[in-house]
């Protein structure tokens, strides 16, 4: 795992999020993200795992509380600097979010396209990314022909190819196979190795073990626990 400086890259402070009128669905959420790891985020379905990465990508602000991405206020950032922050986090969506008439190439290509590359200046990094996540033979095919697990690694390719500081996946794991899961896991765990926060939530606690390294953050009844003791201090760092 990569280790960087213990600066935080996320950081709560005593956060709640309800929706409407109805009771909070996140309360009192306090903890600190750091550069260069690996989180877990688990819990029972219905605890708020999903509502927790809205946050965490910027798609909802909070009813209450403070937040700060890589070193500015999320709350109070005005509108219109929203998308530079968000270039900064890479998404892997539960139900892919592909575009179904691109084909995969033309998926992964979209966040460069977004951001001006040229359709010269995106070619060898689109291709690279489809060779890495073992989709070069499949870069013309549209999601309709693709595999789940296919799809699922056109969406990884697709969140990481502007290379994001931080990444977070919601169940990417619960549409395919253990096998693929496995594989989809080390994708991640090498992204992380590069230097990328990862946060990756699951109801798998099998996952949990794949990778030593990781953090554990749990959510029951929208309220935050640590067993790992990953979020009350900054992560150790190699050499200490």
């Amino acid at each position: 795992m990569t280790q960087g400086a213990d600066t935080e890259i996320v950081q709560f402070d005593n956060v709640g999020l309800r929706y409407g009128t109805d009771r909070e669905v996140l309360s009192d959420l306090s903890f600190t993200l750091y550069p260069g790891s690996f989180y877990f985020l688990t819990g029972a379905s219905g605890a708020g795992k999903t509502s927790l990465l809205k946050l965490l990508y910027l798609s909802l602000r909070p009813s209450r509380g403070a937040i700060r991405m890589f070193g500015s206020d999320a709350i109070t950032l005005p509108r219109g600097k929203l998308p530079e922050l968000r270039r900064r986090i890479g998404v892997v969506f539960q139900d892919f979010r592909l575009v179904s008439h691109l084909s995969a190439y033309d998926n992964v290509a979209l966040p460069l396209r977004v951001s001006g590359f040229t359709d010269a200046e995106l070619h060898k990094p689109v291709s690279d990314m489809l060779e890495w996540v073992g989709l070069a033979g499949r870069m013309n095919a549209r999601p309709a022909t693709l595999s789940g697990g296919e799809q699922q690694r056109v969406a990884i390719a697709r969140a990481i190819i502007g290379r994001p500081q931080m990444l977070v996946a919601d169940e990417p794991t619960g549409n395919v196979d253990p096998d693929m899961a496995i594989k989809l896991l080390r994708l991640f765990e090498a992204l992380n190795r590069q230097g990328t926060t990862v946060v990756v939530a699951t109801h798998d606690v099998h996952l949990l073990r794949k990778v030593p390294e990781s953090l554990i953050m749990r959510l029951d009844n929208g309220r935050l626990f640590d067993p790992t003791g990953a979020l009350r201090y900054p992560p150790r760092r190699a050499g200490r």
